[in-house]
């Protein structure tokens, strides 16, 4: 409902226009700020060419705010007092001020005035450009922030100006900068028709100018964070409720609830998952990674630097230096990280580390639920059901602590969607094309889980052709018509990128892993983020907690059995079920160890093992397969229990039994949060510039130890520096030996193998010439300016080790120990 102001809402339209500029100026118990800031705002008026008016609006306030304006007002008629009788929120106070205005153009300001007023002339020379709104903003290159906000509320505000933008209005990166200014006419117009009387009215106004088509344009301002603001932690939801409602607004004729329930639901329980890394993004990190978070991040800011600077997004040096990183041979995601460059330069790769995350799980639930929906349920919300275990099953959860390219896979509904049209036929030219450009983006998501989808494929479709031998053949030509198309349309598009990564530099044949397939046992127990998770079976059961591939727990085993079981009859389901169990059966490796005794039954992947492609595949990934064959037969079930009425009192038991059994199922594998802690602080060397100074252009900075699969600290300095510098080493995968096998980390050098055994013994070796003359060589050719040692495990043995190399004492700086190289070369 619109709200009425007490005040007069109207002028004479003699008067309109009139008036060159209204100022209106919401207050709520703003006694003692407001007397400064009228005094501010009628000095700088008070010269300017146009005749003026200034309104405050007195929004209930309890303390003398009323009596400050009207002193103010009894020197300068000009000044006017509206008030309201109770407190009705800070977008009710403008848009009173607004309604009662009279001037050609409209500044809304706030009553502490953190925008100087004398930051309006840079507003009113976009609206002579022809802007009909012009807002201050503090997030553009030139915005000068005097005095900032605390941490948290920035990264608070930064999450909701995302989301904002994403929501509501695209393209405006500060919206909530108390410093806007208007055309008259178009604001009052804007504002008699909203709705909202907290703190999101900003939201609502501008979202209504962009529908209507007016440019509204953002200028970097000054801005100084007040004390005593009215902003508290309570009013982000508050925000968030009332963007909801904005949307709401623009839709409700059109959606139902389950419409935005559903992914509504999906959005709010992944953010739930990762609370503790939306706390503080650039502050906490997600323990279980092991050491995965920083090398992600570093793929985010590594490919934004790329495409800020127009270099290959391919490669990168500043890992590895001077031979690089070949990124399209590493996970670096590039369908995502190139496109959200600009939200990694704006808040940082930790905060697109979270965006990914958080939204891939509910893009993932919410594509599966649309397909599901569409093609196998006739009830939303057991497509909703399928659709969550899909994205949030024990194996995605387990992923989602580190591996975003086998948690984020919303784009697998959409390609079984397109082959479910190929097979009807219809159009097979249009979906293969779409399918090749499907496939050929997925391939930059992530071409292992694209490989094992299509082993997870060709699965189904043995199972299904033969549960159905006709229907197979029906659909064959259609199908593989289609299947060529869409291979014309892909492997252009990813043959270059392709052929980089199996033949350009730092390129490697195959990655070593060892034998790694699932133990029997893990499909029966729960893992470590499973509500009934025990984390010392899980861990005895599988390589980390980033790699439970399997853990579904024995009461969803049996619930799938006996339901394929059940639905026997149906031939989707037979070719569910084969998929499910021929998938896991490939997931327990080559060798399969016997629960109770030492022996192994030799394994179905022996088959596998050593063809192109799957040999470098973790086996027992492969149980991956099993989530959305299993998620569609819970779908199947679920939709029976919901859409079958119950017709006699035997078969009304039946339906209890069902959905206890499923909730049974399921229940234990609800995923709990993923846990954090607070990340190491940079030290000041980086922090504060002072590298600067020891590394020219081209040469690279030697932490030390080097950087490595297990010490990767130095990935988080590079970044907090703006990549600003290269170093040898690091965490990514390269080739190892003349066979050039894929390998984590550098190849070994004299100087990093032996300052890795001291970081990991303590014990300084005999440094004599050779290893000085090895030392020499290896600064040669790293490139190196400087090395650095920071306070860790055993620092005064490695300072002692480079003391012995260098032949010179480090100096302290920064909070570290610093060898200037430069001279020695």
């Amino acid at each position: 409902m619109k709200m009425t102001p007490v005040a007069s809402t109207t002028a004479d339209e003699e008067d309109r226009g009139a008036i060159g500029l209204s100022v209106i100026v919401p207050a709520y118990n703003e006694e003692d700020r407001l007397a400064p800031t009228l005094k501010a705002i009628r000095a700088h008026l008070q010269d300017g060419p146009a005749a003026w008016e200034l309104i405050v609006v007195d929004d209930g306030s309890t303390d003398g705010t009323a009596a400050v304006v009207e002193a103010a007002a009894d020197e300068e008629p000009r000044v006017r007092l509206l008030r309201t009788p109770a407190n009705r929120g800070k977008g009710h106070a403008v848009r009173t001020g607004v309604l009662a205005s009279r001037g050609h153009r409209v500044l809304v300001t706030d009553a502490d005035l953190a925008t100087p007023i004398e930051e309006l002339a840079l507003l009113e020379r976009r609206m002579d450009e022809g802007a009909p709104a012009a807002v201050g903003s503090r997030a553009l290159p030139g915005s000068r922030i005097a005095v900032r906000q605390h941490a948290l509320r920035e990264v608070m505000g930064r999450i909701g100006g995302g989301l904002i933008r994403a929501a509501a209005v695209p393209g405006i990166r500060d919206t909530q900068c108390g410093f806007k200014l208007f055309d008259g006419d178009k604001a009052r117009t804007a504002f008699a028709g909203s709705r909202l009387d907290g703190w999101a009215f900003d939201v609502e106004i501008l979202r209504f100018f962009q529908q209507q088509g007016w440019e509204v344009a953002e200028v970097p301002v000054r801005w100084a964070h007040q004390p005593g603001s009215k902003v508290r932690p309570n009013a982000y939801p508050r925000v968030l409720a009332d963007l909801v409602r904005v949307r709401w607004h623009t839709y409700r004729r059109t959606a139902s609830p389950a419409r935005f329930a559903i992914p509504a639901l999906f959005l709010i329980f992944s953010a739930f998952l990762y609370d503790g890394l939306w706390s503080d993004p650039a502050g906490r990190y997600l323990i279980d990674s092991n050491h995965d978070q920083q090398q992600w991040e570093w793929f985010f800011a590594a490919t934004a630097d790329n495409v800020v600077h127009l270099r290959n997004p391919l490669s990168s040096d500043f890992q590895n230096f001077p031979l690089g990183v070949n990124l399209m041979a590493n996970t670096a995601m590039l369908g995502l990280s190139i496109p959200l460059t600009p939200l990694t330069l704006a808040l940082g790769p930790q905060f697109t580390w979270a965006v990914v995350l958080t939204g891939g799980l509910a893009a993932t639930a919410w594509a599966w639920y649309r397909l599901l929906a569409r093609r196998f349920t006739r009830s939303r919300w057991a497509a909703a059901l399928g659709g969550g275990f899909c994205a949030f099953a024990p194996p995605v959860i387990s992923h989602g602590n580190a591996h975003p390219n086998f948690a984020v896979l919303f784009m697998f509904p959409l390609i079984i969607d397109r082959l479910l049209r190929l097979c009807e036929g219809r159009r097979i030219k249009r979906d293969g094309v779409v399918l090749g450009l499907f496939l050929a983006y997925q391939v930059f998501l992530g071409e292992e889980a694209l490989l094992l989808a299509v082993t997870g494929l060709l699965l189904f479709t043995l199972g299904y052709a033969a549960a159905s031998p006709h229907v197979a053949a029906a659909v064959a030509r259609p199908l593989l018509t289609g299947l060529a198309i869409a291979a014309l349309v892909s492997v252009p598009l990813v043959l270059g990128p392709v052929a980089w990564q199996f033949y350009g530099p730092q390129s490697y044949r195959s990655v070593l892993h060892g034998q790694t397939g699932n133990h029997p046992m893990a499909f029966l127990e729960f893992a470590t983020r499973s509500l009934a998770g025990d984390g010392p079976i899980a861990a005895s059961l599988s390589l980390n907690p980033t790699e439970e591939n399997a853990f579904f727990g024995w009461p969803l085993v049996a619930f799938t059995v006996a339901l394929v079981v059940h639905m026997w009859n149906r031939p989707a389901v037979r070719a569910l079920g084969f998929t499910a169990l021929a998938a896991a059966v490939l997931s327990l490796g080559q060798n399969i160890p016997l629960p109770g005794t030492d022996k192994t039954l030799p394994g179905p992947w022996r088959l596998l093992a050593e063809a192109p492609l799957y040999e470098s595949v973790i086996e027992s990934r492969m149980a991956m397969v099993c989530v959305p064959a299993v998620g569609i037969l819970l779908a199947l079930a679920c939709d029976r229990l919901a859409v079958r009425r119950a017709r006699s009192e035997r078969e009304s038991s039946r339906r209890v039994i069902g959905v206890a059994a499923l909730a049974a199922a399921l229940l234990p594998l609800l995923p709990t949060p993923f846990r954090t802690v607070e990340r190491a602080p940079t030290p000041a060397f980086f922090a504060d510039g002072t590298w600067r100074e020891y590394v020219r252009p081209g040469h690279a900075l030697v932490p030390v130890p080097l950087p490595s699969p297990t010490e990767t600290a130095a990935l988080g300095w590079q970044i907090d520096t703006g990549l600003g510098f290269p170093f040898p080493g690091g965490y990514f995968n390269g080739p190892w030996g003349p066979e050039r096998d894929g390998f984590a980390g550098s190849p070994p050098r004299p100087t990093s193998e032996l300052l890795r055994k001291v970081h990991e013994t303590g014990e300084v070796p005999d440094i004599g010439e050779p290893q000085r003359r090895a030392f020499r060589q290896d600064l040669d050719f790293w490139h190196a300016d400087t090395l650095v040692l920071t306070d860790q495990r055993f620092t005064a043995a490695l300072r002692t080790a480079v003391i012995r190399l260098t032949g010179d004492e480090p100096r302290r700086t920064g909070g570290t120990w610093v060898w200037d190289v430069r001279a020695d070369r």
